[in-house]
């Protein structure tokens, strides 16, 4: 990276960690020498294996965080750190420090909040080729979902500007966590990009902590949650569509009986029919209120986030807090 794009920017490099003593410290060493400016922050999830003083050895910044997945550590790395450029990126090795600099030129040249580090032989990982499958399919399934910004939502080698880091509502508590940036993004329209890098495997004695049908049941979960919070009347109107069908199922029987001799015999089947067709209408209107009430959260979000000083080569992290602490100030002044 040139020295003029990077002089005035401050790097910080998160390295959330759960029993990574075997990688820990080469990943540190890695990220030092590929980005000798940068600080090294590993957040240690419970960690039993020593990771903690290994990362610190290495000359890491070494913070815990006691709740339990990789969702509430984000969340308070994100809270934490102030900086210009964040980097992330996972403890276990299978991501390379040197790629960290291409990924920043990206953000900068591009004018992007997020890139995402897409994974080249990610089937590879630990030899499970169940990841490999279930990667596939949620991914095609986020495309149907939310829009083709992303062709790999569960990288976890990512770098943000300040304006993301710092406009993210993270709700997530576990590997969801790269699913809701991705929706963040996709939801408020942010440039974003995407590099293709190398994944490696994980040295002897570093084992993958994804369970493939426990994670991958969460991640389900955690779609439906976001689409109904996002695209609330595609969710509420697929629910309705069910319940209309089923109303239409049981109903025409007994109008083909009454039209053909004018006598209703099933009467408790009728009264279900209505009943069902009742509740799709309710979930249809359920789903055009919660629409209009989802497109107010994210405007208030596109202006929160707008309202966050944009990225410039000029100014610090420092020097950009103050000017939005000035401009909150000002803006709180002309509402009184």
């Amino acid at each position: 990276m040139s020295g003029s794009m990077s002089a005035n920017l401050s790097i910080a490099v998160l390295l959330p960690c759960y029993n990574e003593a075997a990688t820990i410290g080469a990943v540190v060493h890695g990220f030092k020498a590929a980005l000798p400016g940068a600080q090294i922050h590993v957040y240690d999830n419970n960690s039993t294996d020593g990771t903690a003083l290994h990362a610190m050895l290495a000359g890491a910044t070494v913070v815990r965080e006691r709740r339990q997945g990789k969702g509430h550590v984000v969340r308070r790395m994100f809270s934490d750190i102030d900086a210009d450029i964040y980097i992330m990126a996972d403890g276990d090795g299978t991501y390379s420090p040197d790629d960290a600099e291409e990924l920043i030129r990206t953000l900068l040249t591009e004018r992007a909040d997020m890139v995402v580090g897409t994974r080249r032989g990610v089937h590879m990982d630990a030899g499970r080729q169940g990841h490999a499958f279930g990667n596939r399919i949620f991914n095609v399934l986020y495309r149907t979902i939310f829009g083709s910004d992303f062709t790999d939502i569960f990288s976890g080698y990512r770098v943000f500007s300040r304006r993301f880091v710092k406009s993210f509502p993270a709700v997530s508590g576990g590997f969801e966590i790269e699913t809701e940036m991705s929706v963040h993004a996709s939801r408020l329209k942010l440039p974003v990009s995407e590099l293709e890098l190398d994944y490696g495997r994980r040295p002897e004695g570093s084992h993958s902590k994804l369970s493939t049908f426990k994670d991958g049941a969460k991640i389900l979960w955690m779609f439906a949650m976001l689409m109904k919070e996002t695209r609330p009347f595609a969710f509420f109107g697929m629910i309705s569509s069910a319940f209309m069908l089923a109303s239409l199922g049981f109903m025409v029987p007994v109008l083909a009986e009454y039209f053909e001799t004018g006598l209703v015999s099933r009467m408790p089947t009728w009264v279900l029919s209505m009943a069902l067709m009742m509740i799709s209408f309710m979930m249809f209107t359920a789903g055009v209120i919660l629409d209009s009430v989802a497109r107010a959260r994210a405007e208030q979000l596109r202006i929160h986030y707008m309202n966050l000083i944009a990225p410039n080569l000029g100014y610090s992290a420092a020097a950009r807090g103050e000017m939005e602490m000035k401009s909150h100030r000002q803006r709180k002044t002309g509402a009184a």
